[in-house]
């Protein structure tokens, strides 16, 4: 079945430093590309360097001339993310647009991060909620546009507030769910903190629908040794065009969300086609699991104490 064609525009962004996690493969290594050929100096946080270093010169090919770099970053550990953060403020340049991309998705087994978390709730969540405290100056510095990639899993379930961690009744999509709704709880918070506090952020949340990207895919360091069988009914629908989206489709919500100069800030973006599994990327109605200021709150500050962050040292450099 042919597809319309369906883009996003991107302004020019020369000039501006964008940082994009998860940027090593899959919808974070398209995104990059899309960004550094729009003018914008791409950073790009990775886990695994020869990875990062077969995604760099994908983007070289693609954009000849692109300002591109690595840095180290693994998401699961609470001390690698303050050592970019250390670095980066080092460096003592604004950073512009953020997107938080990367995530891990159904572990065979529950798994744990080098911190004791739940490695759902601490890689996909807290990795990025330590990331963000930590270059607050710099996206201070910035005016920063920062968004943040949720789930359609985040349209249901809820915070499993007795047992956060999952060390009592693991349910591997439950936990999957919760660490996509506290993440998009806490990226609405952000945007209410900024406005309150007059930090110059704009914060929105986004989601890619469903498509064929690599949170399926296989990942020995999950424990996962082939493509979860999931994926490959995900890859079949996405090739006959039935429902779903693909990956360059769905890495297109949290482009317009951080890129578009009409986006909103405290907005859900994604997917507009039925059930928003696929489609053009437009602004959504929010899951109901992300409507309460009073969870976001609550998340927001247990967040700061699980990742020993403070947003307070940030917000007043």
């Amino acid at each position: 079945m042919s597809r319309a064609p369906i883009d996003v525009t991107i302004p020019d962004l020369s000039g501006k430093r964008a940082m994009v996690t998860g940027a090593s493969d899959g919808m974070g290594l398209r995104m990059a590309v899309r960004l550094a050929a729009a003018g914008a100096e791409v950073i790009m946080p990775v886990r695994n360097e020869r990875k990062g270093e077969a995604a760099v010169a994908t983007i070289h090919s693609s954009v000849p001339g692109a300002s591109v770099s690595l840095r180290s970053l693994d998401l699961s550990s609470l001390a690698s993310v303050a050592a970019l953060g250390d670095g980066l403020r080092a460096e003592g340049r604004p950073i512009h647009l953020l997107i938080n991309n990367a995530g891990v998705m159904r572990p065979p087994t529950r798994l744990t991060t080098a911190d004791g978390f739940e490695v759902q709730f601490g890689t996909n969540h807290l990795g990025h909620v330590a990331l963000v405290a930590h270059l607050l100056p710099l996206l201070r510095a910035g005016r920063a546009r920062v968004t943040s990639q949720v789930s359609v899993a985040a349209r249901r379930g809820s915070i499993n507030w007795d047992d956060l961690n999952w060390e009592r009744s693991y349910d591997v999509m439950r936990a999957y769910s919760q660490s996509k709704i506290a993440f998009g709880l806490f990226g609405l918070e952000l945007q209410r903190r900024s406005e309150t506090y007059g930090w110059g952020i704009t914060s929105n949340i986004s989601h890619p629908g469903i498509a064929p990207t690599n949170l399926l895919a296989s990942r020995p360091e999950l424990g996962r040794g082939e493509d979860a069988s999931q994926l490959r009914m995900i890859r079949a629908m996405s090739a006959r065009g039935i429902l779903l989206g693909t990956v360059e489709t769905a890495m297109l919500p949290a482009l317009m969300a951080a890129t578009d100069p009409a986006a909103k800030p405290g907005v859900l973006y994604g997917p507009s086609g039925p059930g928003g599994l696929g489609g053009r990327p437009g602004e959504q109605r929010m899951y109901p699991p992300l409507r309460s200021v009073q969870e976001a709150g609550r998340v927001w500050e247990v967040s700061e104490r699980l990742t020993g962050t403070t947003f307070a040292a940030g917000a007043a450099a």
